[in-house]
């Protein structure tokens, strides 16, 4: 500057040389820098939505000059243009959102945010290199129903396992009494005398019982006792 008026050019690293009294310098610096924000808005469906971001930005090397001109230092920078900004462009992107859709869509949230920081702070020279939504708070009544209802769906869940667990479970009685039916229809159809008798004699273990009935006659053989002591 050349008695506190702006010049057209600009110093950069290094040293330079400059008049005493007539040439005075100020500096700011062009490195990328991180603001942070907190911010109300309004989601589409009336919610009051708190919104916590961070805002990594820069000074456009080439417009150092017109941006302390036209605004000022890093800080007035801050306070003049970027939080304006951050505060407009937040709410206008969360009134086209429910608070649903705000949770469950952030990264959409984000980039539109990102694109129109961009563009708004971009024609004061200030370059946005990155926007993070760091955290949203709802009122307490909205999160207390945001819970009660993830709860709900979860026990509806729950609800339809354990409905669809019984009727699998019904299902397979049925399909073993049909099982147990069918087994004890063809055991029917195949059983006959000469088999019952054939089973019998396999089973019986050589003794005779000591209680016999009344015609003299064991259960199930026919058998004579008497012909068997003829025998010997």
């Amino acid at each position: 500057m050349q008695f506190g008026k702006v010049q057209e050019g600009i110093l950069d690293e290094g040293l330079h040389a400059i008049v005493p009294f007539v040439t005075t310098v100020k500096t700011l610096s062009v490195r990328v820098q991180k603001s942070s924000f907190n911010a109300d808005a309004a989601s589409k469906d009336l919610q009051k939505v708190t919104t916590e971001l961070a805002v990594n930005w820069h000074i456009d090397p080439t417009q150092v000059n017109k941006i302390f001109q036209r605004v000022g230092d890093e800080e007035q920078i801050v306070d003049g243009i970027v939080t304006p900004a951050v505060s407009e462009v937040l709410k206008a992107a969360t009134a086209k959102k429910t608070a649903e859709e705000i949770i469950t869509k952030r990264t959409d949230l984000k980039a539109e945010i990102d694109d129109a920081l961009k563009s708004r702070l971009g024609d004061y020279g200030v370059m946005v290199d990155d926007v993070s939504l760091v955290n949203f708070s709802f009122s307490p009544e909205f999160s207390k129903a945001i819970e009660s209802k993830q709860i709900a769906e979860q026990e509806a869940k729950q609800a339809d396992f354990v409905a669809l667990k019984a009727t699998k479970e019904a299902q397979a009685e049925v399909n073993r009494a049909k099982g147990q039916a069918e087994a004890q229809r063809l055991q029917r159809l195949t059983l006959t005398p000469e088999i019952l008798q054939k089973q019998a004699i396999e089973k019986w273990d050589g003794r005779f019982p000591t209680v016999m009935s009344g015609n003299s006659s064991l259960p199930l053989i026919n058998i004579n006792p008497a012909d068997l002591n003829n025998k010997k």
